[in-house]
């Protein structure tokens, strides 16, 4: 998130400066509001941190060019001039769009980093390290950006939450807390095992999804364009030699003509339905019930329950203290399933059931209506022997060799299901065909 610097003055007449981190600048104005109404600040004004390009020289040397971030153009040109270079020119950066870098390079940082700490290589050389060896610009720029507000003295969690959108809401949050705990080295491992199997999950179920929808959508355009354009040319033929039409030639052929005519109308249906379903699952309201109902789907949707309850198991299992219920921990790690109906399950009957009613981790899992009776089972057992951490990692362990076994199973489903869907189109477009074959036409003699 980028930093947004304020001025103002006090009731007094004192000047006063602050920074803060927000999304945009209109939540940094609401932010920076609030602070100024408890502190009875009048502010004056409100500047971003903005990426400038430079260009120097140094003793008749030959120019080189750069990028730093900065409030304004003149505090470049200053630090600049004092580190003894001549300033040809600076200027905002005209294009400061930066990419999300590949979900493989934040897996290969939190990696590495938790192997070099399991070595016990102080933190500050581990990403001193990763800074020259990460070659994504958005993600090595994050790396620099944490390690310098380190240096600073700031809030470990705060710096890496400020880069929440290069590493991810989840990964973000876990290195922050791993960063100023006790067990910084265990947090960084967990979270390294996450990422990689939500990557793995991931990218298995894009093999089962995406290629027999990609096939389904093939098929489907070859038998429109075969319905809509190839048949009528034959079918109308014999229309024309005054032979009366087979019920399934003449059903086809109606369709086509329905088709032909109506075409323009059905694309723009077919677009306006698919773009309104798409942007109304981006809205909060789409999200909670596409993750609510997405459990219910064949096949699949027990699949991702259950790699939903794993993830949160596993990031229970790095948070979770034992002293008392953790609600801080419960939260967390319904935060990174990343499913909201799960999360909202937890946060809203779960905590405060366990906060206001005085009731057990298990009666509040089970009131969630998220878990499945084996880790609802495990939970009860778990917190009947004083092993809930270790029962939160052997569910998380059970469920992740299941669903791996299972999602190859599923893909082989898949394509049997997909395989008989090709079947069944290339039998009837056969039947018609065979049907229109058959048709005797009347002879012009009689």
């Amino acid at each position: 998130m980028p930093d947004y610097r304020f001025a103002g003055t006090t009731a007094t007449g004192r000047p006063v400066q602050g920074v803060i981190t927000a999304d945009n600048y209109s939540e940094a104005k609401k932010k920076i509001r609030h602070l100024a109404s408890q502190h009875k600040v009048k502010v004056n004004r409100i500047q971003k941190r903005k990426t400038f390009v430079y260009k120097i020289q140094k003793n008749g040397e030959k120019p080189v060019t750069g990028e730093q971030k900065a409030f304004t153009k003149e505090e470049v040109q200053r630090a600049l001039e004092k580190l003894g270079y001549k300033v040809i020119r600076v200027q905002p950066k005209l294009i400061d769009f930066k990419l999300k870098p590949p979900t493989t390079d934040v897996v290969t940082f939190v990696r590495v980093s938790a192997d070099l700490l399991r070595e016990k290589l102080p933190f500050n050389e581990v990403l001193q390290l990763l800074i020259n060896d990460v070659q994504n610009p958005t993600l090595r720029e994050a790396v620099r950006e944490i390690n310098n507000d380190l240096r600073q003295g700031k809030d470990s969690e705060e710096a890496f939450i400020k880069q929440e959108k290069a590493l991810g809401k989840f990964t973000a949050r876990m290195l922050g807390l791993g960063s100023k705990s006790g067990n910084m080295a265990t947090i960084y491992e967990s979270t390294a095992r996450f990422l990689e199997r939500n990557a793995e999950f991931r990218k298995n179920l894009r093999s089962a999804l995406i290629m027999p929808l990609f096939t389904l959508l093939i098929l489907f355009g070859a038998v429109i364009f075969y319905v809509a354009y190839i048949f009528p040319e034959t079918a109308k033929l014999f229309q024309k030699l005054g032979t009366e039409l087979p019920p399934m030639t003449t059903a086809t052929l109606k369709l086509s003509d329905f088709l032909v005519a109506n075409m323009g109308v059905l694309t723009v249906s077919f677009l306006v339905v698919v773009l309104g379903f798409v942007y109304f699952i981006n809205t909060p309201r789409g999200k909670y019930l596409k993750d609510k109902y997405i459990f219910k789907i064949p096949v699949i949707g027990n699949l991702i329950h259950k790699t939903v309850i794993e993830i949160f198991c596993r990031v229970f299992y790095a948070l979770y203290s034992g002293s008392g219920e953790n609600v801080e921990a419960i939260r967390l790690a319904a935060e990174a399933t990343g499913n909201k109906y799960f999360e909202n399950q937890i946060k809203n009957i779960a905590i405060p059931i366990m906060l206001n009613q005085g009731k057990g981790l298990v009666e509040g899992f089970e009131a969630a209506g998220v878990f499945t009776k084996t880790a609802l089972a495990r939970f009860h057992s778990g917190a009947e022997t004083g092993t809930v951490k270790k029962t939160a990692l052997q569910i998380a362990n059970y469920y992740e060799k299941e669903t791996v076994y299972k999602l190859k199973n599923t893909v082989e489903f898949i394509q049997l299901i997909i395989a008989m869907i090709i079947m069944v189109v290339m039998t009837a477009l056969t039947l018609v065909s065979s049907e229109t074959a058959l048709i005797k036409p009347k002879s012009p003699f009689g």
